[in-house]
């Protein structure tokens, strides 16, 4: 019972710093590069899925524990080098936008209608990228009408 429950615990550190890079590269290269505001840990919480948090858990978990070091190390330390690549700047705007953006939408609000990029759903607002204004509008989820 203690090898297991050792198996979770190490695999939810490895995991968590992984997923702790990923999301700071994210941060910094879409995030803040496209001028939303938001604060880091809004975005990890909000978008950090629980189901694959588990499933990488217990991976890392059982690799860490029952797999010989050598393979252990080079598996943990490959993860950990792309997780944190997403501090490169290309990489982490192209995780972003992957994750992300939806490119070539149409929102209608009650007096507007806006064509661009959907660059991030928040819990409040969405930031758009409206092609005709050249640059990011905030718009209110509760004003606009239809899906978005």
């Amino acid at each position: 019972m203690s090898k297991i429950f050792q198996m979770i615990l190490s695999g939810m550190f490895f995991t968590f710093i992984c997923d702790f890079f990923l999301f700071l590269g994210i941060k910094e290269n879409y995030i803040d590069a496209h001028g939303i505001d938001l604060y880091y840990n809004i975005l990890f919480a909000d978008n950090q899925s629980l189901i694959l948090f588990v499933i990488f858990t217990l991976i890392t978990g059982y690799i860490v524990m029952y797999l010989s070091n050598k393979i252990a190390i080079i598996t943990i330390g490959t993860l950990f080098l792309l997780s944190a690549a997403t501090l490169i700047p290309p990489i982490g705007s192209a995780a972003g936008e992957l994750l992300f953006m939806q490119k070539d939408r149409s929102i209608k609000t009650d007096k507007f209608s806006y064509h661009g990029d959907l660059l991030y759903i928040g819990r409040k607002n969405i930031y758009f990228y409206d092609y005709e204004l050249k640059k990011v509008i905030i718009l209110d989820k509760n004003k606009i009408q239809g899906s978005y």
